[in-house]
């Protein structure tokens, strides 16, 4: 037992949970925290709110244990607040730790600097879980189960609001065991049991896989290869079974290629997935009927596509115990041919219309070893192939930002970086989304970690521009004013490439690699040959 302040008791707890790094920004309504976690453990100071989140939630991601975040109250949280959005998406395993003015002025409206009015309200809004610390004995009760809240299935962020003066109140610390999620409720034989007659019954069953598989890969091979089905993903559930697998068709659901095996199947068993709008032609997408869907969350089941079945659990378990309901399912033999025509004909098509780009998609994962995480921005580059054809080998490595939200690219991938310092992460980002959160180049180049950052460089929203180009005929908004990178790195001492040409790149980006430190890689957009079909998003546009 020791004592010593609330900065003293996190760093005991994040060390019971096999934490050892943090990520934020210092304040005068965080000072003990921060100290504390400066002095025992590794604090990365980001130079934004928003972005300490981000990197939490790409630690988290890529660690696959507990990210966190430390902030201020006020102002500092509400940066936070657009980050702890994606968290939420992604249903991403964070703890957000917030300053909070004195506890004896919470809610008296009497202008204390940083004071905002219901900050837990906000905090509610964008979190899982969200409390107040309102005494000193009550913190460790309160940041232990916020922790368990983001490691309970489904997952996501937690957030604890802790008044500065019980921040600087004496607490005892000792260590305890690190803490596990709550159980899933027990899984339903029934449900088990109508599903399994489905699937016994099916001929021609394809799986989509959303970010629920993830946690469920074994399984999952094990399931599809014995039933010989097709395997869809949402962009969450890229990796969940290698994209080099014969049987992985990947996030092509929406390609043309595939739209024929989708007509002819008899089966769709998805595994928590969501269907999301950008995934599914705006929910447009026609999927076949019979329909048995496994997912952690009750809410989920029927929410956009009709289930026939609906399984509540987590996919490990659900797969397993179908595993021993199956005898004699499986697909006609002329199934897997027909996978593999739908495999091969999305990646050809999207081959085709992305051009020179090809040869740069083929560049990032020749050089790039399986283990390292690919974190991208949202961008022309990332949106039309690195999200598809960008091959993933462990979901782990496949960071994106869930929710859609612009600029979280850098900070995202730096967490990632200080997970799995031991390969390196490669970031792709575009000019626009690079400028949301620039001063972050300068957390890069402070913390030094093995880090590749691609910039593709067009001069303003490249998506935005081509949406308006199909759909308005006029440009608002998206050319912008952008920086000399070549300059700009020069002046943080990061080391710089310019790319013009797409079988430049390969040389570049293997030399960024083996620098084994922090480099900058800009691809000039406008220099390149265009791609043959330029990228529209698939966002609804009312005529």
């Amino acid at each position: 037992m020791q004592r010593g302040t609330g900065g003293d008791l996190l760093v005991q707890v994040l060390r019971d949970n096999g934490v050892d790094t943090a990520f934020g920004v210092v304040s005068v309504h965080n000072l003990p925290l921060v100290e504390a976690l400066a002095r025992d453990l590794r604090f990365v100071p980001v130079r934004h709110e928003a972005a300490a989140v981000n990197a939490a939630d790409g630690y988290a991601r890529a660690g696959g244990g507990l990210g966190v975040a430390v902030t201020s109250t006020g102002t500092g949280a509400g940066n936070a607040a657009g980050a702890m959005v994606e968290a939420l998406s992604a249903g991403s395993r964070v703890l957000h730790v917030t300053g909070q003015i004195d506890s004896a002025h919470l809610g008296q409206g009497r202008g204390v600097i940083h004071e905002t009015r219901d900050q837990l309200g906000m905090l509610t809004a964008v979190s899982k879980h969200a409390a107040t610390i309102g005494s000193s004995g009550e913190a460790e009760a309160e940041l232990r189960r916020a922790v368990r809240s983001a490691l309970t299935l489904p997952c996501g962020p937690s957030s604890v609001e802790w008044p500065i003066d019980l921040q600087y109140a004496p607490q005892r610390c000792a260590p305890a065991a690190a803490e596990e999620g709550e159980p899933a409720p027990p899984v339903d034989d029934a449900a088990l049991r109508r599903a399994a007659e489905l699937i016994r019954a099916s001929r021609r069953p394809l799986l989509w896989v959303g970010g629920g598989g993830a946690g469920a890969r074994q399984q999952l091979r094990e399931f599809a290869e014995r039933l010989g089905a097709g395997v869809l993903t949402s962009n969450s559930g890229r990796g969940s079974l290698p994209e080099t697998h014969e049987l992985v068709i990947g996030n092509f659901a929406a390609n043309p290629a595939v739209e024929p095996l989708l007509a002819e199947a008899d089966l769709l068993v998805s595994i928590g997935t969501h269907f999301r709008s950008n995934e599914t032609r705006h929910y447009r997408l026609r999927l076949p009927e019979r329909h048995v869907q496994i997912d952690v969350d009750p809410a989920a089941i029927g929410r956009v596509h009709p289930a026939t079945a609906g399984i509540t659990g987590p996919a490990a378990e659900v797969l397993r115990r179908l595993g021993g309901l199956l005898d004699g399912a499986g697909a006609e033999p002329d199934w897997r041919a027909a996978v593999t025509r739908a495999r091969h004909g999305a990646r050809e098509q999207l081959r085709a219309a992305i051009g020179p780009y090809a040869r740069i998609c083929d560049a990032l994962r020749g050089t790039l070893p399986p283990e390292s995480v690919i974190a991208r921005d949202v961008t022309i580059p990332s949106s039309q192939w690195g999200n598809r054809l960008l091959d993933i080998h462990d979901p782990a490595t496949n960071l994106f930002p869930v929710g859609g939200g612009i600029g979280q690219g850098l900070a995202t991938g730096i967490g990632a970086a200080c997970a799995r310092p031991e390969a390196p992460t490669a970031v792709l980002v575009g000019d626009g989304g690079l400028a949301v959160h620039l001063g972050e180049l300068a957390t890069l180049a402070q913390e030094q970690p093995w880090l590749v950052l691609v910039v593709f460089n067009d001069g303003g929203y490249g998506v935005l521009r081509n949406m308006q180009d199909r759909h308005v005929g006029r440009r608002s908004g998206v050319d912008l004013f952008t920086p000399d990178f070549g300059r700009l790195a020069h002046a943080l001492d990061l080391p710089h490439a310019l790319v013009n040409r797409a079988d430049a790149f390969a040389e570049t980006f293997a030399k960024a690699v083996d620098h084994h430190g922090p480099y900058l890689v800009e691809v000039d957009v406008t220099a390149l040959e265009p791609a043959p079909v330029p990228f529209v998003p698939p966002v609804h546009v009312p005529n």
